[in-house]
C-alpha cells in the first residue's frame, strides 16, 4: 500500500499538531458566554477562552478584553478534548511577555516604582503589572518596627531576582537608592550620614539610602588603634567622597581629608564636622588635580 503526499497531509490535519498546548494560534472572537468566550481558530470546534484568562487585569470586562469579531493571538493552555476543543489564554501569554520584559529591565539595571500591597515578617509585597513581588526587610531603605506602616506607599526599587521558573520576583529599594546616589555622587562631595557598623578595617556609613566605607586609615592622619575609641554605631558623621567604583557599587569615604592638622578628628571632631562643607572645597580641588 502506497502512502501519498495527500494522505500524509490529511493525517497531519487530523492530528492538529498546530493546536498543541504551549503553542500560539490566531483566532477570531465568535461569541460571549457567562463563563468566557468562544474563539474560531479554524479547528474542528471553536476554542474556549475562560473569563479569568481573557486579560491580565481580572477586573476588565470580557466584552472589553475581547470584543466580538476581534482577531488576535492566543496561547493554548489545554490540549484538545474528545470534541477537538482547546482552551486558550491571553492572561498567561501576557504574563510570559511580562517576565521577559522584566528580565530585560533587570539586565539593564533599571529601576521601577511599585506600591506596597502587603507585609509579613520577612518584608513587604508589591504588585508589578499583575505579578506579586517581594521586597525583603533587609532591602528596604526604611525599616519601621511595624512594616504595615509602609502599606500604600510607593517605593522606587531595583531587581534582585527575576525567575519565571519559580515564579519569584524579588526587588530591592536599597539597591535602587544606591544606584540613584551613585549617578549623582561626585568625588570631593561631602555626605552626611550615620555610622551603620564598625569593623576592624573601617566603618560603614549609611547616607541617602546608600552605604560607603570609611577605612580606618582614612579617619585621621594620626594613627587610629581602634575605631571603637573614635566612632559609635548610630553616630552622625560627615565625610568626603574620595572614590566611586560604579562597577562594584562601592563608595570610599574620608574624614582625614577634612583635617587641618594630624589627629584633629581625634581631638576636635565637632570642629571638623561643623566646618566639613567649607573644608571640602579645597579637597575637591586636590582630587580634581589628581585626575589631570
Amino acid at each position: 500500500m502506497t502512502f501519498s503526499a495527500e494522505d500524509f497531509a490529511k493525517a497531519l490535519e487530523q492530528h492538529d499538531y498546530q493546536f498543541q498546548r504551549g503553542s500560539t494560534v490566531t483566532g477570531k472572537v465568535d461569541s460571549h458566554e457567562d463563563a468566557g468566550a468562544y474563539i474560531d481558530i479554524g479547528g474542528k470546534s471553536a476554542a474556549f477562552l475562560p473569563r479569568q484568562e481573557a486579560a491580565l487585569d481580572p477586573e476588565l470586562p470580557l466584552e472589553e478584553a475581547v470584543p466580538l469579531g476581534t482577531e488576535r493571538q492566543f496561547l493554548i493552555v489545554r490540549d484538545q478534548d474528545a470534541n477537538g476543543q482547546v482552551v486558550l489564554s491571553i492572561r498567561q501569554m501576557e504574563i510570559q511577555a511580562l517576565w521577559e520584559q522584566l528580565a530585560e529591565r533587570q539586565a539593564k539595571d533599571d529601576v521601577i516604582e511599585v506600591e506596597v500591597t502587603g507585609s509579613n515578617k520577612g518584608g513587604v509585597t508589591a504588585d508589578v503589572s499583575g505579578l506579586r513581588a517581594f521586597i525583603p526587610r533587609s532591602h528596604l531603605a526604611q525599616k519601621p518596627e511595624d512594616l504595615n506602616e509602609l502599606l500604600g506607599q510607593r517605593l522606587t526599587v531595583a531587581f534582585l531576582e527575576v525567575n519565571p521558573e519559580t515564579n519569584k520576583l524579588v526587588l530591592s529599594e536599597r539597591i535602587a537608592a544606591r544606584s540613584l546616589v551613585l549617578s549623582r555622587l561626585q568625588r570631593g562631595q561631602v555626605v552626611s550620614g550615620t555610622v551603620a557598623s564598625i569593623k576592624p578595617f573601617g566603618a560603614f556609613i549609611d547616607f541617602d539610602g546608600a552605604s560607603g566605607l570609611l577605612h580606618i586609615k582614612q579617619v585621621s592622619k594620626s594613627y587610629v588603634e581602634s575605631l571603637g575609641q573614635v566612632l559609635q554605631v548610630g553616630q552622625p558623621i560627615k565625610a568626603v567622597v574620595t572614590n566611586i567604583d560604579d562597577e562594584r557599587g562601592r563608595i570610599s569615604l574620608s574624614t582625614q581629608a577634612l583635617e587641618k592638622y594630624p589627629g584633629e578628628m581625634l581631638k576636635e571632631p565637632e570642629t571638623v564636622m561643623a566646618e566639613a562643607e567649607q573644608r571640602a572645597e579645597q579637597v575637591s580641588k586636590v582630587l580634581a588635580e589628581s585626575d589631570l
